[in-house]
């Protein structure tokens, strides 16, 4: 603990928002010996880490994929929650990809497994993937020191001569369809090495190369599942909060913060007027605004991330054989998601993610469940006979390529647009926060210390370090570590 924080007293501080970044500053907060109250305006804690259920199926609703499965460790174990309150599983065959020509690649966490995999299906490509790990290894780790364990007050601190130097040396300032092309030749292995934007709400031709970090990592440090679900830690995490002293509110909105003389004094909530000293901001961030009465929290407007259709499935068989994760690509990804960013109708040609967790959870029963995501753009708006016709077209296509009878053993079905996540109060829809874009990452993006209201932070998808659970952690982590500096 800092100097700077021992000469400070300990603050009241509420926390506006129960999604993980919320959770986890709260306990970072407390951890510190904060009075901490955490508001939610739902039944449940979680945010986007929760789940679709009815009488007989249970799915989580957002994040499958666990990446950076040591950050996730380090962080829980900062604030106390230990690893035998949890599991994680490894994930290896990583995914497979399917391509429309009939082709499907195979990733795995083992680099020379994936080699030989690139050998029989790319052959060309092979001395291309030697070079992409050997100079993503660079990135990765430059990324990691001067992106990801730091906020930014300053653009000048992002925009230093060694971060330069360092981004033009690498060329990680190209976008990622275009960086990936200095290593494979062949499209389809360039797509593989590109569709994991969408695990961030991005399109591979618009966003920077350092976000190639992400694909490099499942390499590195493998992919892995939440035994139970991504969703089952938080009644873990919620119990946990309560166990240290947190107070929690659930079905409790707040619906002003309270700014006097660019001074944070407190929230409204349930209509109540309460006073504190810091509140942290753990909705979208972009949805601030409407909180503020008379102050611009937003220097300039921001762009969401992609939509989603979001297709939850409860099935009266299992599919053992079919990998937990699996993509299904566009002809021509690259067109897709441009479409994605700009265009206003549903997809003609979508890429789908597909999560099987019966394989990984090892369940004896008949059942199962199915969640299909479909990137879209986020201004959709379809009629239900659109919609409903948009859906079956992509669980035909399921079916004839993957996931034999499927539509036969349909028992449950549950479909999300980008107008429910905006009702969720995602901004615009936007499944991912706001897009992560260049202009819209590391100092350009919001930051967890509020630049001109004192005692006002945020974290969550929209905040640096970005999107993705164990990111959205480490923002908490950050924002905790600026309070202990005392700013």
């Amino acid at each position: 603990m800092s100097e700077a924080y021992l000469s400070q007293k300990m603050a009241r501080i509420a926390v506006v928002g129960g999604g993980i970044g919320g959770i986890t500053a709260a306990l970072y907060l407390k951890r510190q010996g904060h009075d901490v109250t955490l508001y939610e305006r739902s039944h449940k804690l979680g945010g986007r880490l929760t789940y679709e259920n009815n009488e007989r199926f249970i799915i989580d609703q957002g994040p499958t994929i666990v990446l950076l499965p040591e950050l996730l460790k380090s962080i829980l174990n900062d604030v106390g929650f230990t690893e035998d309150r949890y599991e994680l599983l490894p994930i290896d065959p990583v995914y497979d990809i399917h391509f429309k020509d009939g082709t499907t690649f195979r990733k795995y966490r083992d680099k020379e497994a994936t080699k030989n995999e690139i050998n029989k299906k790319f052959p060309f490509d092979v001395k291309g993937f030697e070079r992409y790990l050997a100079e993503m290894e660079d990135v990765y780790h430059f990324g990691v020191g001067a992106f990801l364990s730091r906020d930014f007050q300053s653009k000048r601190d992002f925009l230093s001569l060694t971060n330069l130097k360092f981004v033009l040396k690498s060329k990680s300032y190209r976008t990622v369809t275009d960086y990936l092309s200095r290593f494979f030749d062949d499209q389809r292995l360039r797509d593989a090495y590109s569709l994991q934007t969408l695990y961030i709400g991005g399109a591979p031709h618009q966003v920077p190369a350092l976000y190639g970090l992400i694909s490099y990592s499942e390499h590195a440090f493998g992919v892995w599942y939440v035994k139970g679900g991504y969703y089952s830690l938080i009644p873990k995490l919620e119990g946990y909060l309560t166990e240290i002293g947190v107070v929690v509110k659930k079905e409790v909105p707040v619906s002003k913060l309270i700014v006097e003389n660019n001074q944070i004094k407190g929230l409204v909530a349930s209509g109540d007027q309460v006073f504190y000293d810091k509140v942290v901001y753990n909705g979208d961030y972009p949805t601030i605004e409407g909180l503020i009465d008379q102050h611009k929290v937003l220097e300039r407007p921001l762009k969401p991330s992609s939509g989603c259709v979001m297709i939850y499935l409860g099935l009266s068989k299992q599919y053992p054989d079919q990998l937990t994760h699996q993509f299904f690509m566009s002809r021509d990804f690259n067109h897709y998601m441009e479409d994605v960013m700009h265009a206003d109708a549903l997809p003609k040609d979508p890429s789908l993610y597909v999560f099987n967790p019966a394989p990984i959870e090892q369940t004896t029963a008949d059942l199962s469940t199915l969640y299909v995501l479909i990137p879209v753009p986020t201004v959709i708006n379809p009629t239900k006979e659109a919609l409903d016709a948009f859906v079956n077209k992509q669980l035909t296509w399921l079916e004839e390529v993957a996931y034999e009878g499927l539509t036969q053993h349909i028992e449950w079905i549950k479909v999300r647009t980008p107008r429910d996540a905006e009702a969720d109060g995602l901004y615009l829809g936007g499944s991912f926060g706001v897009s992560p874009l260049l202009s819209q990452s590391g100092a350009f993006r919001p930051q967890v210390v509020h630049p001109t209201i004192k005692g006002l932070y945020a974290v969550g998808a929209s905040v640096h370090p970005g999107g993705g659970v164990p990111i959205v952690m480490q923002g908490a982590k950050l924002l905790a570590d600026a309070i202990d500096r005392g700013e």
